[in-house]
Formats: structure tokens, sequence, C-alpha cells
């Protein structure tokens, strides 16, 4: 009877356990608060804010990463008084280097002095090659243990996540006990990865033996309605969410609405209930904000649209979702269907440049160039990888056409870059680029779209092929679309409206919208 009643016991005694636990961290906290800002040597620290953003890859100098340094200069402009935190697994570098790599890549000025930096040590944990089976849901645990080191070493007045890790919400919320919001670039699931297990389809999240067999594929699926499920609850967490697209907004909004009644009926008649009771009870977002993508067009639009040389340029960082073979393949077909493009007068040359984050972005690179040789085209492509921003310039200033063939891209910053700078974009007919970037302007295109090899190849071979007056329209076109529609002023005025001030803890005696 003993055992039992321990055993009985045993759940009460591990709540007060971690209530304790989460008493003390919200207890040191303040002197941690305080230790910030005397080595950030701030004065009046009892006005200072401190706003957190979770980025673990923040010096990967990619799209996503222009948002977040944009979004913190904007801060650091117009909010003298609130102090920007950012939870980065770079600790190979240091927050000097950081800066100036900022700089470099996206000539972005940053002041050390209201910027601070968490650096996290378990960011492995939501690396892809942690987690080679059930990625999705490893990688959501993973964050949540980067979260509870975040936490444990800094909590901030607000926790704003601008890499996708919705399942922090519940340890930020656990040990934080404060307003969370989130940058969304692409959800971490959607109805279209369902659509494409339901339909059996071999894909970079959906492996040939998966699709191969329809024992795996409806076991997959029931994979995917558990996690849809949490992540959709993950999501309502949040107090304010922001999305880079229309594209993201649709299947965001899909999500913050998705239901499952059978799962709803498990969690309210197990145990699981713990799982509902403990989460926040402030009214959930029902939609999503779109906010664009700063794209910082300055030095682009110094570029001159004449004088372009027969260069396809991909920029992208070398991620599986990216689809560089694709690109290959596409530049294979082009140079089989018009073998003149392999001659010396009308030589094309292909030039793959993007960020490697990692090892596993490496051996990407590595596989890529073995494919270029397996196709023999290696003499036409060229790689060029972690460039600079100046470098990247000078290629956009070479470049005629600009490629991208990720699927369901959800904005493509690299694509506004390609119209900003002159070149032509020729992109995958879908997400961001089909509905928000590559559309008519005036009645007039401004630049193509495709679905395959062949027609990338017939879409480039276009490009090529057009008169000289039709070839500067069309860049004009797509230049004027792209500056007007995609700027940092248009970013800023988004990101001031989208209400993440107002979750600020407001000083005493001040009315909340004084």
């Amino acid at each position: 009877m003993f055992p039992l009643q321990i055993i009985a016991l045993l759940p009460l005694v591990l709540v007060v356990l971690l209530t304790k636990y989460i008493q003390g961290i919200r207890g040191a906290n303040h002197e941690r608060r305080r230790a910030v800002l005397n080595e950030l040597s701030l004065t009046d620290i009892h006005s200072k804010k401190l706003v957190g953003f979770f980025h673990p890859y923040c010096n990967a100098g990619g799209g996503g990463e222009r948002v977040l340094w944009t979004a913190i200069a904007i801060m650091q402009r117009s909010e003298p008084d609130v102090v920007s935190v950012v939870y980065s697994g770079d600790v190979d570098a240091t927050k000097e280097q950081i800066i100036a790599k900022v700089k470099s890549r996206f000539d972005i000025d940053l002041s050390p002095q209201t910027l601070h930096f968490v650096f996290l040590h378990s960011r492995h944990l939501v690396e892809d090659s942690a987690w080679p089976r059930f990625t999705l849901l490893g990688q959501s645990i993973g964050s949540m243990y980067l979260a509870w080191e975040a936490m444990s070493k800094l909590i901030p007045h607000l926790f704003i996540d601008t890499m996708g890790y919705a399942f922090t919400f519940h340890i930020v919320s656990m040990l934080g006990n404060i307003p969370m919001g989130a940058y969304v670039h692409y959800p971490t699931i959607s109805t279209d990865m369902l659509e494409r297990v339901k339909s059996r389809k071999k894909w970079h999240t959906n492996s040939d033996a998966i699709s191969s067999s329809s024992v795996l594929s409806r076991g997959k699926l029931l994979y995917y309605r558990l996690f849809m499920y949490y992540y959709a609850f993950s999501l309502r967490q949040a107090s304010f969410l922001m999305v880079n697209s229309s594209w993201t907004k649709n299947h965001v909004d899909a999500i913050l609405q998705h239901t499952d009644p059978l799962l709803d009926a498990i969690h309210l008649l197990t145990p699981l209930v713990i799982f509902k009771v403990t989460s926040n009870q402030h009214s959930s977002p029902k939609s999503a904000r779109i906010i664009y993508p700063p794209c910082d067009t300055r030095e682009m639009v110094k570029l001159s649209l004449e004088g372009r040389e027969r260069v396809i340029l991909s920029v992208a960082q070398f991620r599986p979702e990216k689809d560089h073979a694709a690109q290959l393949h596409a530049f294979h077909q082009l140079l089989v269907s018009h073998r003149e493009y392999a001659g010396p007068d009308a030589r094309v040359k292909l030039v793959l440049l993007g960020g490697s984050r990692n090892d596993e972005d490496a051996a990407r690179v590595s596989g890529l160039r073995s494919l270029a040789t397996t196709l023999d085209i290696e003499e036409h492509v060229q790689f060029v990888v972690n460039a600079s921003y100046t470098e990247m310039l000078g290629w956009l200033a070479r470049a005629s056409i600009g490629l991208s063939t990720m699927v369901d891209e959800h904005f493509g910053i690299n694509v506004v870059e390609f119209m900003a700078a002159g070149a032509i974009p020729v992109t995958h007919a879908s997400g961001g680029p089909l509905n928000d970037i590559v559309v008519p302007f005036n009645g007039e295109p401004t630049g193509y779209h495709a679905t395959s090899p062949e027609t990338f190849a017939e879409a480039l071979h276009t490009v090529l092929t057009l008169t000289p007056e039709a070839d500067l329209a069309m860049r004009q076109r797509a230049r004027t679309w792209a500056v007007q529609r995609f700027s940092e002023e248009e970013f800023e005025k988004g990101w001031s409206a989208s209400g993440w001030k107002r979750w600020l803890p407001v000083p005493s005696g001040i009315a909340p919208n004084a």
C-alpha cells in the first residue's frame, strides 16, 4: 500500500518541484535583466524594455536574417528605450563579428548599445541531422529545449520568434509568463504537405521509401495529423502573428482555424487535459497580418539595366527546399534544347550564389557540383559560396536572368532583388513569386513562371531571345514594381502597425494609450 501512496503523490510532488523551479528562474531574472543593461552602460534602466528575438541562425545571412536585422534597426531608430535581445546559436561568432557581417551582407547599421546576444549551446537539437526520422517532431522538441536554455539565461519583456519555432511558446509561457509574437516565414506544416503524402508524391519532406509504401504513407498521415493539431495549438499561444506573403497568410490562417474533434475529445477525457489547462488563456489571434519582407534596393537600383551578360544567376541559401538541383536540370535542358548556348558565340553561364550554414549545407554544395559534372555542364556552372554583399551586387549587375526553382516559396526576397537589380526573374509557378512578386505591372509582365525542366528551359530561352526594346522595357517594369512594393519603408510601416509595442509592459502611472 505504501508504494501505491507514493506513486499517487508523485504527480503532486513533481508539480511542486516544477513550481519552485519556475519561481526560482523568475526570481533571478530581475538581476539578469539589470546585469544586461549595466553591461550595455545604459542609463535610466527602469524605463528600458527587453524585446527578445528567437533566431538561432541569426548569422546565416539569408532573407530571414534580413527581416530580423531590419526590424531591430527600425526599433533602434524609433524606440530608444527598447533593448533588442537576440537568442543565437552562433557560438562561434562574437557580437562584434555578427554586427560586422550584418553590415557586410545587408548594409544594415546596428548600434551595439541597445543590442544584446544570448548565446545558446543546444542549437544542434534543431539541426536536420539530429533527427533523421520524425524530423518535424524532433526539431520541435529540440526547439523547446533551446527555448528552455534561452529563458533560463534571460527572460525578456516580449518574446518574438522570427524563425518559425512555434513550439517554443509553451516553454516561454510556462517559464516567463510574458506576451509572445511571431514573424512567420512559412508554416512548419501545411495542407500542401498533407496532400503530397496523400498523393504519395516524392519530395524533400516525403522520401521515396514513404511515398512508395501505402502502409508507411498512412502512418505518416497519422503523424502529420497529430503534428498539425499541436502546431495549430502552439500558434494560438501567440498574442500577434505577422507573415511574409499571401501564401503564408492563407496557410497560417487555415491552421489557426484547424480543428480535430477526435483529438479534442482525447485531450478532455485523458490526463492530456493538463496540456489544455496550462496553456495561455488570452484571446488567440484569428488571422495573421501580411508584412512583406524588406528589400534594401538602394544599391540595386543604381545598377544599369543595359549591357547585361548572358549570366543566369541564382541567389539562395544551399538548403534542400531551395531545390538547386532543379536549376541544374533546367540549365542542362536549356543547353540540350538550344545547343547554341554552349558555343562560344552565345555562351550562357549559370551562377549559383548562396550561403552555406553548416556541414549539411557544405555537403549539399558538394553534391550539386557532382551533379553538374554528371550532367556534363560543369564548364558552364559556377558556385559562389558565402559571398559578401558587395560580391553579390557585382553578380546582380552582370546577370540577365534571376532564377528561382523553389516550390511553394513562401515569399522570395531573392526574386525581389533580381527585379530591383534589373535581372528578369524566372521562378517556379507557386507561392510568393507567383501570387505576390512576379505579377503584371500596369497590365504588362514582369517576368516568367515555370514548373518543369522543360518549361524552365523555354522560359530562359524566351528571355535570352527578347528584342533589345522588349528586354529593357521588362527590366524597367520589374524594377519599378519591386522598388514601389517591397521597400524598407513599406516594411517599417507594416512593422510599426503590427501592434507589437502594445504588448510591452507599461510603466506605472502611464495609461496604455497615452
